[in-house]
């Protein structure tokens, strides 16, 4: 690979903790919000995973709608 055309870093967050953390709530709130779908993320290898960007587009969406 050339330098100039390197791998753009992923935004990933793992762990319900870490997620939570990202989104200003508990390890057990992140977890049941992500359980129900209530917040984008997915698990991979038992483990929760989710895309910062698609969770500040989550929150900016529906801030959007709750004005």
């Amino acid at each position: 690979m050339q330098p100039d055309q390197q791998t753009p870093s992923l935004d990933l967050v793992w762990g319900a903790d870490a997620i939570g953390k990202a989104i200003g709530r508990s390890e057990r709130q992140a977890k049941h919000m992500l359980s129900r779908g209530e917040i984008p993320g997915r698990k991979v290898n038992g483990r929760w995973v989710a895309s910062l960007t698609r969770l500040r587009a989550y929150f900016e969406g529906e801030a959007d709608h709750a004005a």
